[in-house]
């Protein structure tokens, strides 16, 4: 399972997300294969976590430039 966010991007007059080309090669995705996708708009945050949304931006700003130093391995 792979589980990560993605932007919306233009695609024709459509919209289409990417698969990271590392998690394609760990899951043994293919081109052309079919997945199973399920779609929750990041901006819908209910009450039972936004204390983990918080968390989390938190700990994003606080951890930057390692978590990009790790994206561009």
């Amino acid at each position: 399972m792979i589980q990560s966010i993605q932007k919306v991007i233009k695609i024709g007059s459509s919209g289409g997300v990417t698969i990271p080309a590392k998690e394609m090669k760990r899951q043994n995705i293919k081109f052309g294969d079919e997945v199973k996708i399920t779609i929750v708009p990041t901006n819908v945050i209910n009450g039972d976590n936004v204390e983990l949304v918080k968390l989390t931006q938190k700990l994003i700003k606080r951890h930057e430039q390692a978590l990009k130093n790790l994206s561009q391995r």
